[in-house]
């Protein structure tokens, strides 16, 4: 952070800006001197090697369409107009580690040429491994960073790959965990001085599901370095959860039809229309509790859904749950616990998105066989036998692990990978903003889980409404999707939050699964109450204290 470049007013050229009639041709001038050289200065970055930076691309990008990588089952992406701007490619600390293999922490860094002052480190995904395009997405259809005039940054997390191979290393585990985060923020910033000839007036953070952990240890570890954090569905308990993950999969094979083999076949543990019927028993219960019955559970507080209530009377068959698959649900929604009842992760909210195919991805999956593809197994296995577990256990299953034994073995990675520290006094005292939001409907990680969280940073640190808020989204599966509004703009409450000291009240969202309708989203533990008028209308709620 550099106070010093605060408030710095640019005439034209780098910023929007309005002039007087008279002086337009001396702008346009300006500009395009500007351009040219940032054009020469962009080509310059090819020379910043040294033994600890490789620079391996420097391209002055024309402004243009990006097409975007495509998510598996997902329609493809319109292309991006990206506005002119200078990509840098490299690594930091190339080394051979463990076993001959290379190591380095890759990023991508873009620059636009008419740059409004400011940096946003784009957080990562999964295990990482790849470098996505940097263009700091704010999520939903609000504009990424990088067309907003900000500079951004991604990285790989210090290795390349998304399986957790690079967990036999200590220190790719270590830049994984969180030291990558710091590493590439200097890098970043000492190569935006060297473009503009300044450093960043402002430094952002802003990143879902990994990366909103790795937000969360942003804020956490190097409490100096920015100014806002933007944490998304953030795993910031991710050694817990990974147990949640076994735990899960194991009481829905309980209740798992088998093959030939006698192998369970996850994904048939519960039909589509057995789960539908869940998420409409909870929606029966808890829906009106807001004021309105609209498809959304707002009033997490008050609402108490048990099971039970879909379960089969004596000889009844058709349209209800079976004894064992009610206890299935109780067993996987009250938490992961050992033998004599430890809690081993959080419990999770019953809500309505449990009948979404984003739920189903990651708890039960699709496959129709015993080879099962949900999200917990095919990430969720590797990483518990690689990186989670203390040494590793190549081959494990989840049928191996052991709840009484295992989880001490998760301590050494829980220390240097999990965002659960609550004492943030530097981070607060240099005037950093903290904003998480939450699907209540996240598969993986348990909404429950991040207000256990919030609640323990409020008794240690004081009332945390100031500077660090929570805001849940009912419905939401993970880092988006299910019956919610799960479009709306962090990026421009961060901002607004951090630098004019505007806190963010509410977030107006809106959503695919409801077109027309906006609803605010509220600061924990404010929900949205249904007061009058327009029942479409954010603007007919208040947000309102349990």
């Amino acid at each position: 952070m550099d106070r010093n470049y605060r408030n710095t007013n640019w005439p034209c050229g780098r910023t929007a800006c309005r002039v007087p009639r008279h002086l337009i041709a001396a702008c346009a001038l300006l500009a395009l001197w500007a351009s040219a050289a940032n054009a020469a200065d962009c080509a310059a970055l090819l020379q910043l090697h040294s033994p600890r930076l490789t620079i391996s691309t420097v391209k002055l990008m024309p402004a243009g369409p990006l097409a975007l990588p495509r998510a598996p089952g997902a329609p493809p992406a319109p292309p991006l107009l990206l506005p002119e701007h200078c990509l840098v490619q490299g690594a930091l600390d190339p080394r051979t580690g463990v076993e001959g293999k290379h190591y380095a922490i890759g990023f991508q860094l873009r620059m636009p040429t008419q740059w409004n002052g400011r940096f946003v480190y784009q957080g990562g995904g999964g295990l990482d491994g790849y470098i996505a395009p940097a263009l700091g997405s704010a999520g939903g259809t609000s504009p990424p960073a990088l067309l907003r005039g900000f500079a951004v940054v991604t990285t790989d997390g210090g290795h390349e790959g998304m399986d957790a191979s690079f967990a036999a290393d200590q220190q790719a585990r270590l830049d994984y965990a969180y030291a990558a985060i710091g590493k590439v923020s200097a890098a970043a910033k000492d190569i935006i001085a060297r473009f503009y000839g300044r450093r960043p007036s402002y430094s952002y953070f802003v990143g879902c599901s990994n990366g909103g952990r790795e937000g969360m240890m942003a804020a956490q570890r190097f409490p100096d370095d920015f100014d806002g954090v933007v944490a998304g569905d953030p795993g910031f308990h991710l050694s817990a959860a990974a147990i949640a993950e076994v735990w899960d999969t194991d009481q829905f094979d309980k209740v798992a039809p088998h093959d030939a083999q006698g192998r369970p076949i996850l994904s048939e543990s519960f039909t589509e229309t057995e789960l539908q019927l869940v998420a409409h028993a909870v929606l029966r219960a808890c829906d009106a509790l807001d004021g309105l019955a609209d498809g959304m559970i707002n009033d997490i507080a008050a609402c108490h859904f048990d099971p039970k209530v879909v379960q089969c009377p004596a000889g009844v068959q058709r349209g209800c749950l079976s004894s064992a698959k009610v206890a299935a649900l109780r067993a996987v929604f009250d938490g992961a616990h050992d033998s004599i009842g430890h809690a081993l992760y959080s419990p999770w909210p019953f809500d309505a998105g449990i009948g979404t195919p984003g739920w189903r991805a990651w708890k039960l999956g699709t496959s129709p066989t015993a080879a099962g593809n949900a999200l917990n197994i095919t990430l969720g296995a590797n990483a518990m036998q690689m990186y989670f577990l203390t040494p590793p256990r190549p081959g494990l299953t989840d049928a191996d692990f052991d709840f009484d034994r295992d989880p001490s073995a998760i301590a050494q990675t829980a220390a240097i990978n999990d965002a659960v520290s609550t004492f943030m006094t530097s981070f607060v005292a240099h005037g950093g903003h903290l904003l998480i939001y939450q699907g209540m409907s996240d598969p993986v990680f348990s909404a429950d889980d991040i207000i256990r969280w919030y609640r323990e940073l409020t008794r240690d640190g004081g009332p945390p409404q100031a500077w660090a808020r929570l805001f849940l989204v009912p419905g939401m599966n993970h880092c988006g999707g299910g019956p919610a509004t799960d479009d709306f703009d962090a990026l421009t409450a961060i901002q607004q939050w951090t630098e004019h000291g505007v806190a963010p009240d509410r977030l107006i969202a809106h959503g695919r699964a409801f077109p027309g309708v906006t609803r605010p989203l509220c600061p924990y533990p404010k929900y949205a109450q249904y007061i009058s008028g327009d029942p479409h209308s954010a603007a007919s709620f208040a947000c309102k204290a349990p």
